[in-house]
């Protein structure tokens, strides 16, 4: 260890007021993180419940209804970066509320649409305000919560996805029957508004409840301030020797290109099965899409919720998160493959338990890639390369959808078996490049080898 280094064996590091101070701190800030990416996840998917409405009662065309589901991302990854150098500027606390409310109002716009040009444009900017959400939490969340727990509080942030899954459904189709029976409005245009305005009340929400740092921290008393403060200094004294300096130096480093690529993986095999998620189990069953089809689909999210957090939980060594991350991307390809021939010889119930596996394994990897980044990635270098990271990476949910279908179209199959075992792919690769970070050479290694705060 560097003579410049501070030690990380401190008796401050095993406190009690540390061990106080964390649990106060996830108690106080997650809630509200995980509300925040909910609403989000709301307005991100909703358009699928309102495509065929908006082409029968403003004739959107199907052209312009492709073009803006992947037009989002276009946005989201231009702005990602921009996003989050400015949240460095004005506070997390500001910076997400702000976020909150522009994507909410214009996530509410939608049930003014009248034409392609709107919606696209729309989709656009949903992309462009939502813009550094994500990576500005977990940014956020790395200056509050040390480097040994830090997995556990990126998992009940993940959370929000298979919640938004399992309740987003009914919660759209209920406002779109409540809207087309109730209201003078078509029911879409009630689920556009009523949806965007929740992320507005989010926003607002969200400036009483988020607290930028320790120090200004009312719920800590003086001793856990301290103690908190104490430690994340010198995990962040270790990132600054580990990593980048600066914004240019972080997009340069070839970490930052690393970790992106592997997200890059992550993310096609996340959106190239969710997306078809639906249609996928109606394949298996030999249903529509339905009632039917949406409570077996949220079985998957189910099960991924309580995998997401108990792993999450306990990915507190850097050997397990290795070990686990490695077999996690290797159940993912696994499990996604074993869909497709599943799909292609008619077994429905075992097609189904694949897509769990599947869905399982992708929620608890997500917050382990992260912990990655944030443990070498500090000020204006951590907004650069951990934008860049997801922008990048989040690019895969465009790529998924597009390679998918084109593979499917140039080898076609009644189930579509080759374009599902392509996603596959990917996972396996992540998987190789996150078992390689063992030759990696940290400082921040060590700080995973204390006992965990506050035992």
């Amino acid at each position: 260890m560097s003579a410049t280094t501070p030690a990380v064996g401190t008796d401050n590091a095993h406190s009690p007021a540390l061990k106080s101070a964390i649990s106060k701190a996830a108690r106080h800030l997650m809630p509200m993180l995980v509300i925040l990416y909910f609403v989000a996840f709301l307005d991100r998917t909703n358009i699928g419940f309102a495509e065929e409405a908006l082409s029968m009662d403003r004739g959107i065309s199907q052209g312009a209804f492709a073009l803006g589901a992947g037009i989002f991302f276009i946005g989201y990854a231009i702005f990602e970066i921009p996003s989050n150098l400015l949240l460095k500027k004005f506070g997390a606390r500001f910076w997400l509320a702000r976020i909150a409310i522009t994507w909410g109002i214009v996530a509410a716009a939608f049930a003014f649409t009248t034409n392609d040009t709107m919606f696209i444009i729309l989709r656009f900017l949903l992309g462009v305000t939502e813009a550094g959400l994500f990576p500005g939490v977990i940014m956020f969340l790395a200056e509050w919560f040390p480097n040994k727990v830090r997995v556990q509080m990126f998992a009940i942030f993940y959370l929000a996805q298979p919640f938004s899954q399992m309740l987003g459904a009914p919660l759209s189709g209920g406002l779109i029957s409540f809207g087309d029976t109730l209201t003078p409005w078509h029911g879409w245009q009630v689920m556009f508004f009523v949806e965007g305005m929740l992320a507005v009340i989010a926003g607002i929400a969200a400036l009483f409840f988020l607290v930028n740092s320790p120090q200004k921290a009312k719920f800590l008393n003086q001793d856990e301030k301290d103690a908190l403060t104490q430690v994340m200094a010198k995990e962040d004294a270790v990132r600054t020797e580990d990593g980048p300096s600066g914004i240019w130096r972080a997009m340069a480093s070839w970490k930052v290109w690393y970790f992106t690529i592997i997200y890059f993986c992550l993310q096609i095999a996340v959106y190239g099965t969710t997306f078809y998620l639906p249609q996928q189990v109606a394949g298996l069953i030999g249903q529509d899409v339905g009632w039917q089809v949406g409570l077996i689909s949220a079985i998957p999210w189910l099960v991924g919720l309580f995998a997401c957090y108990y792993f999450g939980k306990h990915a507190s060594t850097i050997i397990r998160r290795r070990n686990w991350g490695t077999t996690f991307y290797i159940l993912t390809g696994l499990a996604i493959l074993g869909s497709a021939w599943a799909g292609a010889n008619n077994l429905p119930v075992v097609g189904i338990l694949f897509i769990t596996i599947a869905v399982a394994s992708f929620l608890s990897v997500g917050p382990i890639t992260w912990s990655y980044p944030t443990a070498f990635l500090t000020g204006t270098a951590a907004a650069a390369g951990i934008g860049l990271i997801n922008s990048l990476g989040n690019l895969g949910g465009f790529v998924a959808p597009i390679m998918r279908t084109g593979i499917n179209e140039n080898v076609p199959t009644d189930s579509g078996v080759w374009g599902v075992v392509s996603l596959g792919v990917f996972a396996f690769l992540a998987a190789a490049m996150l078992y390689c970070t063992r030759f990696f050479k940290a400082r921040s290694d060590a700080l995973l080898e204390e006992a965990p705060p506050g035992h």
